[in-house]
């Protein structure tokens, strides 16, 4: 991801959530330096994923698939180059929070072997209020990678 990917990004996210992440934020994380990738089809944008690492976790902040691409193993393709960059990294364990609600996305990071560690309350923007966060881990092992 580049800064002339923002416009396309942050038009995609705004497509699969209701709760979309700003163009700013995503400006923010390409300052930081964070791992930010975009996964195309046809030469055009239709995902993204943000992963923070630090000096032995990193954490999975984003992954997005537009609503006409998924279902096509883009998301878990863009999950395992993220994982897999994690742990060229040196990150021993990847962190994320994930919606109750978000189904789809919680079968995903089961099948990637993650697991649940605790919930954080009210910590997402819901229609009628917040919805907690389910937080979850993996630890990585390079050679082990799904």
């Amino acid at each position: 991801m580049t800064f002339r990917d923002l416009d396309a990004v942050a038009a995609n996210e705004a497509s699969a959530t209701p709760f979309p992440w700003s163009r700013g934020q995503f400006a923010d994380c390409l300052t930081a330096t964070y791992e930010c990738c975009v996964a195309q089809r046809a030469g055009a944008a239709v995902g993204h994923g943000v992963l923070a690492t630090g000096t032995v976790e990193a954490q999975l902040l984003n992954i997005c698939i537009v609503p006409a691409a998924q279902r096509r193993g883009l998301g878990r393709g863009l999950a395992r180059h993220l994982l897999a960059r994690a742990a060229a990294g040196g990150a021993e364990a990847v962190f994320l929070e994930v919606r109750p609600s978000n189904k789809p996305a919680r079968a995903l990071y089961a099948s990637l072997g993650f697991r649940r560690i605790g919930q954080r309350p009210g910590y997402y923007p819901a229609a009628h209020g917040r919805e907690d966060a389910l937080l979850l881990t993996l630890a990585l092992d390079p050679r082990s990678l799904p």
